[in-house]
């Protein structure tokens, strides 16, 4: 088969799509035949050598896929060959074929084409773990939302607002914005212009900054609020003011998906389904696609990423 591999780190062009090794299923693995995958920020760190894959997953990037059950291993519950499917991987989704703990394939939600469908696993299941599992976001709630022209950002709009939260969100440009509100977003915010911690007063915050925006983050915070870091995109190393965050007795979470073990991953693709997937299928929530660009060519989905002008998902297409 072929697949996309990082020659050396560095910039997008050292992806290169090259034949390599066939895949067979393993015990409780599906394979997958690829129809497509997506770009995430943990790839581009990938390339660059700061986020190699947990032990024992693929080396080839990619953390999501969709595709047709091509075979299944022993042991393996609820799929069978021929089976349209999107899967949450630990890597190996930039290729023609994957393999994947059946705890980690999902159904195919109504309404939705198999190529949209790979824009899904990993924004639902960060946003359904992170949001509703770790922060348990209510519907009297409100949620402030980081980056969320992302991929991550543009679910997580979509899907507190089907839950009847209130939403604000952060860009850096206007049309962001307003993309934004058209997915229901009932205030924005212009990080370039205006500071959120001065404008936005929030029951949980879904933040990708990291260091930058700790304190702000805490002053920004309700009584009980929870605050889910995910990313690290401004830094790693911030002093905390504890005294205001047990005044306001709130909770800052921590989280990764990616190393988290396939049992864990599973509890939290059951909860995609069960709660998300109805959502997608009646179209109250919807897969943002910016782009979609030949797998083979994935150094420029890579530079589209790079650039920061998209709106949701950059996907990678066979």
């Amino acid at each position: 088969m072929r697949a996309i591999v990082i020659s050396k780190n560095g910039a997008p062009e050292v992806l290169e799509w090259r034949e390599v090794p066939d895949l067979r299923p393993g015990r409780g693995e599906v394979l997958i035949d690829v129809a497509a995958s997506a770009v995430n920020r943990a790839d581009v760190l990938q390339r660059l050598g700061f986020y190699n894959p947990p032990p024992g997953d693929s080396e080839y990037p990619g953390l999501e896929c969709s595709g047709v059950v091509a075979e299944v291993g022993a042991d393996v519950e609820h799929f069978q060959v021929g089976d349209r499917v999107c899967a949450l991987l630990g890597g190996g989704g930039y290729a023609e074929q994957v393999t994947v703990p059946w705890q980690q394939v999902m159904p195919v939600p109504d309404n939705v084409s198999l190529t949209e469908a790979a824009a899904l696993p990993e924004v639902a299941c960060t946003v359904w773990s992170n949001v509703f599992m770790t922060a348990r976001l209510r519907r009297s709630d409100t949620l402030l939302v980081h980056g969320g022209a992302s991929g991550v950002g543009t679910m997580a709009i979509q899907l507190a607002k089907a839950f009847g939260s209130r939403v604000i969100a952060t860009a850096g440009t206007a049309e962001k914005l307003a993309r934004l509100r058209e997915l229901g977003a009932d205030e924005v915010i212009n990080y370039r212009e205006e500071d959120f911690a001065e404008k936005a007063e929030a029951d949980v915050i879904l933040d990708i900054m990291g260091a930058k925006y700790l304190s702000r983050n805490i002053k920004a915070l309700r009584t009980g609020g929870r605050l889910v870091i995910i990313g690290l995109q401004g830094g790693i190393s911030a002093e905390l003011d504890l005294r205001m965050l047990l005044n306001k007795r709130a909770a800052v979470h921590g989280t990764t998906l990616r190393s988290r073990p396939t049992d864990e991953k599973g509890v939290i693709v059951r909860g995609v389904v069960d709660n998300v997937w109805p959502l997608v299928s009646a179209g109250a929530v919807r897969p943002v696609i910016y782009a979609e660009v030949p797998l083979a060519e994935a150094a420029r989905a890579h530079e589209m990423l790079d650039s920061g002008e998209h709106v949701g998902k950059i996907l990678l297409v066979r």
